[in-house]
């Protein structure tokens, strides 16, 4: 299926309480911020929003509360994957009944299975639910490679709605583009290559950076729809030391770093997950500032 997504997407973070509990308030406010700015979707519960240090009881709240808390102005993603097939599956039945607009799943991570293993796991999930499905290929996470002609493949499953790419490859990204043009979309899923996958026919950002910069990465996607290629590379251009700065530390260390630093109250990612060091953090703090973003801490 095409045309789910289109614009933006925020990989949304999710705030935790000195306790290690979820900050529903600070969720809240960062719902509304992401709203306000412009982006067209939330993707919660995806790699950076931490769902591997966190229980079932707490992500069916977290999704309870944005689909409260969204109340249907921006459509809503949740992360439904696992290394388990069946699990994965469950996961997305209660996201669909909770109620998910559709779902971003991650490939296995640490079996590392085969091609054909792939295609049977989003299979799986595809035939489990009615809402759209996202293939997430991230293979430096979790060892496992989408490659073009299994994503070819999937394609044709009706609800597959497309593939969220942060393999880094782009000579990859194009050859899965050009097999799956018409059946399915192309999702960007690394910042850095934000405008040559919109070249090549992506139809949305799927963003990390636009935790602190959603209307930054906006006009990003707004200058590249209106044919103005030499605005959006100026756009891009400025981002990148700021994209470059939310990955100086694994996500998304950085990402609750560059939200505390606006003021927002993100906390500190749960452990075995570290707060940013010193050094990096000034990084990031001079570059939300030359977005034009306000550093209130």
């Amino acid at each position: 299926m095409t045309g789910f997504l289109k614009g933006t997407a925020t990989a949304m973070i999710t705030p935790f309480l000195k306790n290690g509990g979820v900050n529903f308030d600070a969720f809240g406010e960062m719902i509304e911020y992401q709203i306000a700015e412009g982006t067209d979707a939330l993707v919660v519960l995806g790699t950076t929003g931490e769902p591997a240090t966190m229980t079932e009881e707490e992500k069916e709240a977290v999704m309870r509360f944005t689909v409260e808390r969204a109340a249907g102005r921006v459509k809503i993603v949740f992360g439904t994957g696992s290394n388990c097939t069946a699990h994965a599956v469950e996961a997305s039945k209660k996201a669909e009944a909770l109620g998910a607009d559709g779902l971003l799943v991650v490939t296995p991570y640490y079996n590392k299975c085969t091609q054909n293993g792939l295609y049977e796991y989003y299979r799986a999930v595809c035939d489990a639910v009615r809402i759209p499905v996202i293939c997430y290929n991230v293979p430096p996470r979790t060892g496992v490679n989408i490659l073009p002609a299994t994503m070819e493949r999937l394609a044709e499953i009706p609800n597959l709605a497309g593939v969220k790419e942060a393999c880094g490859n782009m000579e990859q990204i194009c050859e899965t583009m050009r097999r799956i043009r018409g059946k399915c979309d192309l999702y960007s899923g690394d910042d850095n290559l934000n405008l040559p996958i919109l070249a090549i026919g992506g139809s949305a950002l799927i963003s990390v950076a636009s935790n602190p910069a959603p209307r930054r990465v906006k006009e990003v996607y707004l200058a590249f729809a209106s044919g103005d290629l030499k605005r959006a590379n100026e756009l891009q251009d400025r981002l990148l030391p700021l994209i470059d700065a939310c990955f100086t530390e694994v996500n998304p260390i950085p990402a609750k770093a560059g939200m505390n630093l606006l003021g927002f109250d993100a906390g500190v990612p749960r452990a075995p997950l570290t707060e940013l060091e010193e050094g990096h953090k000034q990084i990031l703090r001079d570059a939300l500032v030359a977005n034009g973003l306000k550093v209130k801490a």
